[in-house]
């Protein structure tokens, strides 16, 4: 089956067609639209454009009802499904954005600490057993 030209999203079918593809009448389409249960697009003449998107979301409003959800249960079924796709792309967001916020912390912590080990060395002297005394000096306790 060959790919089509445009995404889900563009509004490309009449209300007849959309109609048919989604199982129900135009006058119900209308209903919909005039709710804002199901809004779609609008082409220069004003005649409505439904998407691939919309047909899918028509399809899901016929099954609610068909469960016995009314209109407006539906309508708000659909804006709280709505709300949970935005919340899960911001926390999709924060989640990316705490990775990036982590392994910046961690490069720094490790650059932290190799720098106090290459500072550590640097305090030290070496000592050699040939032979050599150590000498440990001690301040003055006045």
């Amino acid at each position: 089956m060959s790919q089509l030209p445009f995404d889900d999203d563009a509004p490309v079918y009449v209300i007849s067609i959309a109609a048919q593809l989604s199982g129900l009448h135009p006058q119900t389409l209308r209903q919909y639209d005039r709710l804002g249960i199901v809004s779609p697009g609008r082409s220069t003449g004003r005649g409505r454009r439904y998407s691939a998107r919309d047909i899918a979301a028509l399809r899901e409003v016929q099954k609610l009802t068909n469960e016995g959800i009314n209109l407006a249960g539906v309508k708000r079924i659909i804006e709280l499904e709505l709300q949970v796709g935005a919340l899960q792309a911001r926390l999709a967001e924060l989640h990316a954005e705490l990775e990036a916020v982590s392994a910046r912390v961690e490069t720094s912590a490790r650059q932290a600490a190799a720098e106090a080990a290459r500072a550590a060395r640097r305090d030290l002297v070496p000592f050699s057993r040939d032979g050599a005394a150590i000498v440990v000096w001690r301040p003055d306790p006045r």
